[in-house]
């Protein structure tokens, strides 16, 4: 048996609490793109120290927080809708992830010195993003 949804459970009523929903969206991906930062500072400290690259596991798992909070904000951005700040963020972050999918598959899995000027161009972009994000929680 085939079952319908009642779309009247989806009318402009039935979305009052949509900004909470919102900002605890934006909060969330806040939160993930954070720890995802605490990760990207140790891997550019391990490559600017030294001639090494940082241990893969971490640059995957610095990826994968960042894929979390990236999905998190876009899906929110696009569904339920947040401040332009957010979303001017949300642009910066995927200049930024394309930054460093490129540095993983180019240079990282190739087992390539990391080039230090991409990662502060990739850093820079995911920083200036993560205070936009941050006006626009917070504001």
């Amino acid at each position: 048996m085939v079952r319908y949804h009642d779309k009247s459970k989806y009318s402009a009523n039935a979305c009052k609490g949509t900004q909470m929903n919102s900002m605890m969206m934006l909060q969330t991906a806040t939160a993930l793109f954070l720890l995802t930062a605490v990760g990207g500072l140790v891997m550019a400290a391990i490559r600017f120290t030294s001639a090494n690259n940082p241990p893969a596991w971490l640059a995957m798992a610095h990826g994968l927080l960042a894929g979390a909070g990236l999905t998190l904000l876009v899906y929110a951005a696009l569904v339920v809708g947040v401040p332009f700040l957010a979303q001017v963020a949300a642009g910066l972050f995927v200049l930024a992830a394309l930054g460093g999918v490129f540095l993983n598959l180019a240079y990282h899995q190739l087992d390539r010195p990391l080039p230090k000027g991409i990662i502060v161009v990739h850093a820079g972009l995911a920083v200036l993003a993560f205070v936009l994000l941050l006006i626009a929680v917070f504001t």
